[in-house]
């Protein structure tokens, strides 16, 4: 098999623009596809390839589709749309934090159709992205895992087969659950530094170099403390991912008592005007 392939790319927002340029770089043929025409030709203006109007034209004689959306039901529409326009054999690779359950109606519908579908939710946020660093949690058919693993790790530092499909968005959701809990800890711990009246950033500079250390201390805690919140992943995006959490939660029986509390401190941030701040102004609650 050749190292560049034909390649469709669907969903340009913050984390698809600059996925979708990594594979044009990587030296790849790439016709995207985008809801909003504008978006669209910029990444034609800046990175070349070809634009198409529909997912399914979009998708037509490419060996490997990536798409990257919004929520369930965007899956449904846009990966429903682009099967109608690919060839036998050709694997569908969906970026999107979704639910486990939509990622395996999908693969069923591929599979009926001579395709294959891998669940491939990432982590790293709009940096990771645009530096091509991004972990990757994949679900879905060994095989054709390893047709798509040279090609997603055009954008992605670790890209990890985590059994069948669904498989990817569970192991997203264990991610998720991680960063709500410790996003809500380091709110608490900043705040009660600066009410304890200490110098917080000092505070913070020392705990960092042991057991409290951890990205969200390292990447976010000088910014939480400066009131800095348009660093990446918003609040509204959040929300969802916790409600997909929560629902599986409710599945499989897991107990999520902080997650469910922190999905409604959430809700309290949206209340007051954070919708598209980031993740971390769960401090602004606590001030």
């Amino acid at each position: 098999m050749s190292d560049t392939h034909r390649v469709a790319f669907l969903g340009l927002g913050v984390m698809g623009f600059p996925m979708a340029g990594h594979l044009a770089r990587g030296g790849h043929t790439v016709t995207i596809y985008n809801r909003s025409p504008a978006k669209a030709e910029a990444w034609v203006a800046k990175h070349g390839g070809s634009r198409a109007a529909t997912p399914a034209e979009a998708a037509k004689d490419a060996d490997f589709v990536c798409m990257c959306v919004g929520n369930d039901d965007d899956v449904r529409q846009v990966a429903g749309e682009a099967m109608q326009g690919m060839k036998p054999g050709a694997i569908l690779v969906d970026h999107t934090t979704a639910s486990a359950e939509v990622a395996r109606e999908m693969e069923a519908i591929a599979a009926q159709r001579g395709l294959s579908f891998l669940d491939a939710p990432v982590s790293g946020g709009q940096a990771g992205a645009e530096n091509g660093v991004l972990t990757i949690m994949v679900g879905g058919d060994s095989a054709a895992f390893e047709k798509a693993q040279p090609v997603i790790a055009a954008y992605g530092r670790s890209v990890v087969l985590m059994g069948d499909s669904g498989a990817g968005q569970l192991t997203k959701m264990v991610n998720q659950i991680c960063i709500a809990g410790l996003v809500q800890a380091l709110s608490e711990a900043l705040a009660f530094a600066e009410k304890a009246g200490l110098d917080a950033a000092k505070a913070v500079d020392v705990i960092s170099k042991g057991a409290a250390q951890s990205w969200q201390m390292d990447n976010r805690a000088k910014t939480m403390l400066d009131g800095k919140f348009d660093y990446g992943f918003a609040v509204d995006w959040m929300r969802k991912d916790l409600g997909i959490v929560l629902d599986e939660a409710r599945s499989n029986g897991a107990t999520l008592p902080v997650t469910a509390l922190v999905d409604q401190f959430y809700a309290d941030v949206q209340a007051h005007g954070g919708k598209r701040w980031d993740t971390s102004s769960l401090i602004t609650r606590l001030k």
